[in-house]
């Protein structure tokens, strides 16, 4: 009997939090801004899911509720990283190997919305990841990932006027930032 308990909660996770990989995976590329630590990020978040499944009340939001955890575990891995001495990486001492080319690997999955994050042009990417971190989690999840402002707030473990406040200020830096990428475009006139 205890199997086939294991064997039900196994393919709950599986129909309920694995469809969410690829918004997970493109929201922890933003946080990083790097391929493999987005990677090491959604496995981790993955792992802690599972582990305490238990602990998911089904018929709840299980993408806010993953989004939780990842944005938790990134908390977490910053702190831990920000304590430890600064590390030299061989390669920046003295390069020995020749660069190899990417052969698409590092390429993002496709989220819910991730196809929106692929029709920005590399102006407005940049412009995104300017902006300060906690404005920029508050306009990813918002306008990205389409997550409520109640939704926002249990994920990040802010007040909602927080949300709403970061949300209007993270709006205006990205407004302000691309005013000149606008005028090209002929979205706004002087």
């Amino acid at each position: 009997m205890a199997q086939e308990s294991d064997a039900a909660r196994r393919r709950r996770f599986e129909q309920e939090a694995l469809p969410h990989l690829g918004a997970l995976y493109n929201t922890a590329l933003r946080m990083t801004q790097n391929p493999a630590d987005a990677e090491d990020l959604v496995q981790e978040t993955y792992l802690k899911a599972h582990r305490f499944w238990d602990r998911y009340k089904p018929g709840t939001n299980c993408k806010a509720w993953l989004y939780k955890i990842l944005t938790n575990t990134r908390i977490n891995q910053y702190i831990k990283k920000s304590k430890r001495p600064p590390q030299v990486h061989f390669d920046d001492v003295e390069p020995t190997l020749p660069q190899r080319e990417s052969r698409g690997l590092d390429q993002p999955t496709q989220g819910e919305m991730g196809v929106f994050a692929d029709l920005l042009d590399d102006e407005v990417k940049e412009a995104l990841e300017a902006i300060p971190g906690e404005f920029r989690m508050v306009l990813i999840l918002s306008v990205i990932e389409g997550f409520a402002y109640k939704e926002i707030a249990s994920i990040l473990e802010i007040p909602i006027g927080t949300v709403m406040s970061r949300l209007f200020r993270g709006r205006k830096l990205l407004q302000a930032s691309l005013r000149d990428y606008a005028r090209r475009r002929g979205l706004v006139k002087d």
